[in-house]
């Protein structure tokens, strides 16, 4: 039973900074945005995040940081894209690579270094609980953050007014600017707010996940959270299932390695990234036969109405 709940949790902790990239990167296309810098998004996050925790030895200040770069970081691609009209894979790509960089130069002084672990939640009675009580009530605030996120969206994108429109310039962006919408600014805000939670997801792993800083930390966790956007067909609630089951399956192949199952461990280690190509090949060959879901702007029109 200790050993499935340990399980459970570091199947949690795995999954939960997917989760928050993804959650962003779900409400920028579906304003008709193509994004692809998210890993540089995510490892800047989680080198300004440790900065700042280092500095001010405090996990909030470290995560407000990490948010903060994430925004610079959008910002950038969104004055690219947006404002200048600039091919967005080609900004994207640009970015992540200018991510990966940056953040090493950032970082490069913080390796080896250490900070105290952001603190879990510990209530008297029902942290105590057998086997739930822990896996519900004792996880970091990281964790009810990234549940909470996805809740919002889903309220802002199916219960507003402005989710509405937000989603009707994904799917024609022409029309919805022909009524009037302010096109341009509220996929810039779109991709502030993506931004902004690709930081949050990367501050995640120096501040909670392990409590240091090194070079790449991210490991690809940025495309995962792309390839989890399409995965869930852009809707908030399966994009939990898909970002716990990628996770899961990170963590299963760290157990079957420590099993001594006689499997490379080179190969148990690219399996979440073999998962994701199976996943985006059944998702392809379903919408073949069945339509597409994807905001009908998105990877089709680069260069945005005006």
């Amino acid at each position: 039973m200790m050993l499935f709940e340990a399980i459970i949790l570091s199947v949690i902790a795995a999954s939960t900074p997917l989760l928050l990239a993804a959650a962003g990167e779900l409400v920028v296309e579906r304003a008709g945005v193509l994004n692809l810098g998210v890993e540089g998004m995510m490892i800047m996050g989680a080198a300004c995040g440790f900065a700042g925790a280092y500095f001010t030895g405090s996990t909030f200040c470290g995560a407000a940081l990490g948010i903060v770069a994430g925004i610079a970081m959008s910002a950038v691609f969104g004055l690219l894209t947006l404002g200048l009209a600039v091919n967005q894979v080609a900004a994207g790509l640009a970015l992540t690579i200018l991510g990966v960089g940056l953040s090493g130069l950032i970082g490069s002084g913080f390796v080896g270094e250490r900070i105290a672990p952001a603190p879990a939640l510990d209530l008297p009675v029902l942290t105590g609980l057998p086997f739930v009580g822990r896996i519900l009530f004792g996880e970091d605030a990281f964790v009810y953050c990234s549940l909470g996120l996805i809740g919002g969206i889903w309220c802002f994108l199916y219960r507003t007014r402005a989710g509405l429109v937000l989603r009707a310039i994904g799917d024609n962006h022409t029309s919805a600017h022909a009524l009037g919408h302010p096109v341009l600014r509220i996929r810039m805000l779109a991709v502030l707010f993506g931004g902004a939670c690709a930081g949050f997801g990367g501050a995640f792993l120096p501040l909670a996940y392990t409590p240091f800083f090194i070079p790449g930390m991210t490991a690809g966790r940025g495309w995962i959270a792309l390839a989890l956007a399409v995965f869930a067909s852009w809707l908030p609630g399966r994009l939990v299932l898909g970002a716990y089951l990628f996770g899961a399956v990170t963590i299963l192949q760290l157990h079957a390695q420590g099993a001594g199952l006689g499997i490379p461990s080179q190969l148990m280690t690219s399996l979440p990234y073999l998962a994701t190509i199976i996943v985006l090949i059944l998702i392809s060959r379903a919408r073949g036969t069945a339509g597409s879901a994807a905001p009908a702007s998105l990877g089709l029109v680069f260069v945005p109405d005006r």
